[in-house]
């Protein structure tokens, strides 16, 4: 069935940009030329970081693509064949101007039936982790990106496209400056990696208390903080089994990290959000869990009940609370939304088709078929009611 158009607004939490080659290299300023080129390996081209070949993304041009949805048969049902990713996907196809630039997008989203759609990078996922031992260079070249968002994108196209400005958190100052120049050129949500800050003198969680200026200003400015699936520095871990030196490849399949990192990343990053206290101490934080799926949220909670059970002087209040306070879960297509609507209620979860990427939603609006159960005021929450009162638009 296709479902193009609903009585109700459509608010997409999760839509996806494929950066032109510029994106990433047009606004650096000249002490950072180079850092990031693009070469020639073979007759393809690649993107090259610090004078290292990346693999993260098999065609950084994004000349051609998978088409939106090839993969939603696979995540749905599996791979009883034993196939391919290649065979999975299909053949590639040119990259639509509307995977690339805003008027387009729009007329896409007409098609579609969405409303209002938040867009995030593809390629840009790349850049925090490989800049990880240089904080000062890690904010310069996330602000360059930033000022190829705004021009290229805009942080708020016509009040129905919000492409996410990153912000990078090694030097709080810097975040708090950063936050405001995306804020006075309209940003509304902002996007932060679910993963340990580099810093200094090592890494530590965004949790802790010397980033509670950054957070204060979050909300006090009103702000939605967005954290979507990101190369987050996990690869080191399941480098150590697989004795790999190798960085995240965002489409390379292994059975072992399947397994093995499954839901690790957000778990650790929400764990830290609750336990080491940011969300008591800044209980008007609203963070938006995109592209990260919903199987794991359950068994996180009873694991942070009986935590809080056996050594609740270690806690700055209730996790399980906190959790279900500040936070809005997008659950993946393949999931079973009913069961999280019965966990956290409608009014905390958001619909999302992670639209034009091939593990997403062909129809994003075939994602009402997974309601059914729900109450109309439910499915109207979860579909774009929820979204739309977080951006402030009801």
């Amino acid at each position: 069935m296709v479902y193009q158009h609903l009585d109700f607004p459509v608010f997409d939490c999760d839509n996806h940009m494929y950066e032109t080659t510029d994106a990433l290299v047009r606004y650096l300023p000249e002490e950072a030329q180079g850092v990031i080129d693009y070469v020639e390996v073979r007759g393809r081209t690649k993107i090259r970081v610090r004078g290292k070949v990346s693999e993260f993304i098999p065609n950084p041009t994004f000349s051609v693509v998978a088409a939106p949805g090839a993969q939603e048969e696979y995540f749905r049902n599996g791979n009883p064949e034993g196939r391919s990713f290649r065979e999975i996907v299909g053949k590639p196809i040119a990259c639509d101007p509307a995977f690339q630039e805003p008027v387009a997008r729009l007329a896409r989203m007409d098609e579609l039936g969405v409303n209002r759609a938040l867009i995030y990078p593809t390629l840009a996922a790349l850049v925090e982790e490989r800049f990880s031992d240089d904080p000062n260079l890690s904010h310069v070249v996330i602000h360059a990106f930033n000022r190829w968002v705004d021009e290229h994108w805009s942080f708020n196209y016509k009040d129905r496209l919000f492409a996410t400005p990153i912000l990078t958190l090694p030097i709080v100052e810097r975040a708090i400056d950063e936050l405001h120049w995306v804020l006075e050129r309209g940003a509304k949500v902002v996007l932060i990696r679910p993963a340990p800050v580099p810093g200094f003198r090592g890494h530590r969680s965004f949790a802790l208390p010397e980033f509670d200026p950054f957070w204060r200003e979050i909300v006090d400015t009103g702000v939605l903080v967005v954290m979507h699936a990101s190369d987050t520095g996990f690869v080191q871990y399941l480098n150590r089994w697989e004795g790999n030196q190798g960085e995240f490849e965002a489409f390379r399949p292994s059975a072992f990290r399947a397994v093995v990192q499954a839901h690790r990343e957000i778990e650790d990053a929400v764990s830290s959000l609750c336990c080491h206290g940011l969300l008591d101490r800044v209980p008007g934080l609203r963070i938006a869990l995109v592209e990260n799926g919903s199987n794991w949220v359950a068994p996180l909670l009873d694991q942070m009940a009986d935590a809080y059970r056996k050594m609740p002087q270690e806690f700055a209040g209730d996790p399980v609370a906190a959790f279900k306070r500040n936070i809005y879960v997008h659950p993946f297509h393949e999931e079973d939304p009913l069961a999280l609507v019965q966990l956290l209620g409608a009014d905390h979860i958001l619909f999302g088709s992670d639209y034009p990427h091939p593990e997403g939603l062909a129809e994003p609006l075939s994602f009402v078929g997974e309601l059914v159960g729900l109450s109309q005021g439910d499915v109207e929450l979860i579909m774009g009611r929820n979204l739309n009162r977080l951006m402030g638009f009801v």
